[in-house]
């Protein structure tokens, strides 16, 4: 018996399904190693690509590219369930709906760039060699261009960017030039590129005509493998000596005023420790973000005391995440910041949260950090503390400290690429750009999930496209040194508290991404993306 047309339906929104959440395992090691991430990503791409490249139309292109992406992003940010509903107190049925809602509207990209791509660049059967290479290369552009799109609407939220799957394969030889779209644009036209190979079952043999768009795409990957090898800044100045800090601190405990001193005198006892045999005393000491789950003016002056004589016994800079109220132009402000402090600093300082270095968070989590207009409703259903504060400016002087000179971000802050290039220049009075890049993080809100390990992968792009090193400082992990070609040199287990010495050589000169940002990448794709409307609206006339 023929199957009907109902159940070849079925089973194609159900192999589409299944490849969205094979692709979704492709952002981070486990269960997939390291090596087969990048490719495993490409393959389920060119599913993606296939099924609506080919579908008998744009709505149909839509729907299909809809339920892939809509299976990457539910099956790949599962973990936001733990944070809403086990430290969040949001009920189960209330936080599932939670994940899928924001995974159904992310997946409005793909699904809107599928549909495009079929109206503008279907791929047809009977196409010329330069007809398929304008398909796939269309393809590409339209998916990155919505990746892009995706990482700046309503503030943005690029998690799952498909260049972040490509951080160990030639393609991230790229990120120093086109940074993470570009790479994206790369990694999608490889995937057309295949798909532009995959034959009806009517035809015994690949027509060479395919093998322009799939020739030019191995290339395109290929240049990737030298551009890495480049040296794209210099080191300066003498490695800095840096301790980092994981104290672990469970989620739920966390906020407790009952555990406050325990976790208080943890992290304490961690910096003041004297270093081990053979290993040089730290310079820099760094902790998490919020170590401090207070305002600073809500702690006992006597706390702040003991952290001085902890920075001046160990003759030390002790940096750490801190939530702070302070008092601007007669209002009060409140801002997720890092400050940086040693024995000398005056205790009045710290109290105000005046100190000299200091870095306030510019971009906040929308309904974690700051409620959007008409939220408040949802907020207050979540027990989330700390959560309306105010942004930081867009360039903030980085810390000065042991000749380097250090710029900080927080949290999710170094998912957005373009954020971090400010620090990198030189100021407006002169002072040097940023040498060394720092994450401080709480990712315990996502216990021992997927997050650690893309957001480790995130960090790893970020150091290539700067070609500066990145510290990470996180409570429960994932705690590191990635040095400026995207290597982890160390890192910490998860879930475990522990110290890790690093000695992290600062980096001067500026990466073409450094320098222009995204400008480089989303030319690129305009280009490609007017030669193809230009080429749709000239057929539609001859």
């Amino acid at each position: 018996m023929s199957r009907t047309p109902r159940s070849i339906l079925l089973r194609g929104a159900a192999g589409l399904t299944l490849a969205g959440a094979v692709h979704a395992l492709t952002f981070a090691p486990g269960p997939l190693p390291d090596w087969a991430l990048a490719i495993t990503q490409i393959l389920m791409l060119a599913i993606a690509a296939r099924v609506t490249l080919t579908a008998p139309s744009a709505p149909q292109a839509w729907l299909r590219g809809w339920l892939f992406g809509f299976a990457t992003y539910a099956v790949g940010l599962y973990w936001l369930f733990i944070s809403m509903h086990r430290y969040g107190d949001l009920a189960a049925p209330l936080a599932v709906a939670g994940v899928l809602a924001l995974s159904a509207f992310l997946a409005l990209f793909p699904a809107t760039a599928s549909a495009l791509t079929r109206r503008y660049a279907p791929l047809t059967a009977n196409a010329a060699p330069l007809g398929i290479l304008a398909s796939t290369l269309t393809w590409a552009a339209m998916w990155a261009a919505f990746e892009w799109l995706r990482a700046v609407l309503l503030t943005g939220f690029p998690w799952l960017n498909i260049g972040y799957a490509q951080v160990d394969s030639p393609i991230a030889g790229w990120a120093p030039i086109l940074g993470v779209h570009g790479m994206a644009f790369v990694a999608a036209f490889a995937a057309a590129a295949i798909a532009s190979l995959w034959q009806p079952s009517r035809k015994k043999a690949m027509d060479s005509r395919q093998a322009l768009a799939a020739g030019v795409a191995v290339a395109l990957a290929a240049v990737g493998w030298p551009l890495s090898r480049m040296d794209w800044s210099t080191p300066t100045g003498e490695a800095l000596n840096v301790r980092l800090i994981q104290g672990n601190i469970e989620q739920s405990q966390k906020f407790d005023p009952a555990l406050l001193e325990q976790s208080l005198v943890r992290h304490l006892e961690m910096t003041a420790l004297p270093p081990a045999p053979g290993v040089p005393a730290p310079q820099l000491v760094i902790l998490p973000e919020t170590v401090l789950p207070v305002f600073q003016d809500q702690l006992d002056p006597r706390i702040w005391d003991a952290w001085r004589g902890v920075a001046a016994k160990g003759n030390m800079t002790i940096a750490m995440g801190v939530p702070l109220h302070d008092r601007v132009d007669g209002r009060d402000r409140y801002t997720n910041s890092v400050i940086s402090f040693d024995g000398n600093t005056p205790l009045q300082q710290l109290l105000t949260g005046g100190t000299a270095m200091r870095y306030d968070k510019r971009h906040l989590v929308p309904w974690g950090e700051y409620v959007p207009p008409g939220f408040h409703w949802f907020v207050d259903m979540l027990n989330i503390p700390l959560g309306d504060f105010d942004r930081g400016a867009p360039r903030q002087t980085p810390f000065a400290v042991g000749g380097q000179h250090i710029a900080f971000n927080i949290c999710y802050e170094d998912l957005f690429g373009p954020d971090l290039l400010p620090a990198l220049q030189p100021g407006a009075n002169g002072e040097p750009g940023a040498t060394i890049l720092v994450n401080v993080s709480n990712l315990g809100w996502f216990g021992n999930s997927w997050a650690l390990r893309q957001h480790l992968q995130i960090g790893r792009l970020r150091t290539m496209e700067t070609a500066r090193p990145m510290l990470t400082a996180t409570n429960t992990g994932i705690t590191a040194a990635i040095d400026a070609k995207g290597h982890v040199a160390a890192q910490l287990a998860s879930l475990q508290p522990g110290m890790l010495p690093v000695s992290v050589q600062g980096m001067t000169g500026l990466t073409p991404y450094a320098r222009f940002g995204d400008k480089l990448a989303l030319a690129l794709m305009g280009l490609v993306l007017i030669a193809a409307i230009g080429g749709h609206r000239k057929s539609r006339r001859d």
